[in-house]
């Protein structure tokens, strides 16, 4: 297994839409795999394919405490909505920022699992929250999308001051002399 890399918010490549997955095979359950251990490391509960910028309908989570519950939705789609909650709700895509956002309470959801077989479920609570946050992922969107503008550009600013201090931080120290 490998940890990949994940694109940080306004990486351009998180806007691209996911194509459907069309061969369920050892490379897709490698991926999912990879995408997992990824995800449990960040440490998140959700990751979605174009997040590690692979542009396939693959979405990965785990909400459980002892993070053994991993479940993986190919090709996802929602089939219907019901009622709204407001939570929370944070991405590893842009780290250390949390926003509230309204979504579907529940959702009926169809997928395909690793072997392509067609799953039909309903979703409710934070299993259908993270289901929709990872879903707008495939469709190039995220949870910042919901904020008003001006709160999208503060959260853009911000991310970027912190990638350029993480980036010239180790080359001041390099050229730093030890006495």
């Amino acid at each position: 297994m490998a940890l990949l890399p994940i694109l940080e918010f306004p990486d351009p490549r998180l806007r691209t839409r996911a194509v459907p997955v069309t061969v369920f095979d050892e490379t897709l359950a490698q991926l999912a795999a990879d995408m997992l251990e990824t995800m449990h490391a960040a440490p998140g509960i959700g990751l979605a394919a174009t997040q590690v910028n692979v542009h396939r309908r693959l979405i990965v989570m785990d909400l459980s405490e002892q993070r053994n519950e991993p479940r993986v939705f190919v090709n996802p789609e929602i089939l219907t909505r019901e009622g709204a909650e407001v939570s929370e709700e944070g991405c590893l895509s842009v780290p250390q920022v949390f926003e509230d956002v309204e979504r579907a309470a529940r959702v009926r959801v169809r997928s395909q699992n690793l072997k392509g077989e067609v799953i039909e479920e309903d979703l409710d609570g934070l299993l259908a929250i993270c289901l929709q946050h990872e879903l707008d992922h495939l469709e190039g969107k995220l949870f910042v999308d919901y904020l008003s503008s001006l709160k999208r550009e503060r959260i853009r600013r911000k991310l970027e001051k912190e990638r350029r201090e993480r980036t010239t931080a180790p080359r001041a120290r390099a050229n730093a002399r030890v006495i």
